[in-house]
């Protein structure tokens, strides 16, 4: 296969895993305002340690920043879309497979809750997760995607590092100083 084919290959998966995931987002969102109509309710137990819970999350993350009033709206998903668009370059770029999906899903997940903020004018949190009175945050599809695929960058990372990284380098007849820089032959590789 060629290496402009791996990359139409990675990019096609990257696009799908976004588009799944703005659209289970969206039709999540969509069921619990209209069909089953939470903002009537409240907050409803699901089961133990679940609950649907109806949040208009002007802030961004975790509430951060909810003081920037209307502007807010207009920053944020602004600053969204700048991340977006190096998302894409990023899934363009990547010959990879699995880091194309996690990426898509980020992308997926952040269109999502930028279409929130430009129609409703904040974002619709749902799912509220608790137990043994701790509490986590209210958050919804778009939420979980984008957290699962940073937490699954971030073993990737650690793991493509730990196992191809520094080993690889010593294969090729480089030599790893104490410091972990890498020198040799193919030392602008790393």
């Amino acid at each position: 296969m060629s290496r402009k084919a791996v990359y139409y290959r990675s990019l096609s998966f990257g696009l799908l895993s976004a588009c799944v995931v703005f659209l289970l987002d969206q039709l999540s969102k969509y069921w619990i305002l209209f069909d089953y109509r939470l903002p009537e309710k409240g907050s409803v137990a699901i089961f133990p340690g679940l609950n649907f819970t109806m949040v208009w999350n002007h802030a961004i993350t975790f509430g951060m920043f909810g003081g920037a009033g209307a502007a807010g709206r207009v920053i944020f998903s602004a600053v969204s879309l700048a991340i977006v668009s190096g998302l894409l370059v990023w899934m363009a770029r990547t010959s990879r497979i699995f880091i194309a999906l996690l990426i898509g899903a980020i992308t997926g997940g952040a269109i999502g809750n930028v279409l929130d903020r430009l129609r409703y004018g904040a974002v619709v949190d749902f799912i509220h997760a608790h137990a043994f009175g701790w509490s986590w945050y209210v958050f919804n599809v778009a939420d979980a995607a984008i957290v699962c695929s940073v937490t699954g960058l971030i073993l990737d990372s650690l793991y493509h590092d730990r196992g191809h990284g520094t080993r690889g380098h010593e294969a090729q007849g480089n030599k790893v100083q104490g410091s972990g820089a890498v020198v040799g032959p193919d030392a602008g590789d790393r």
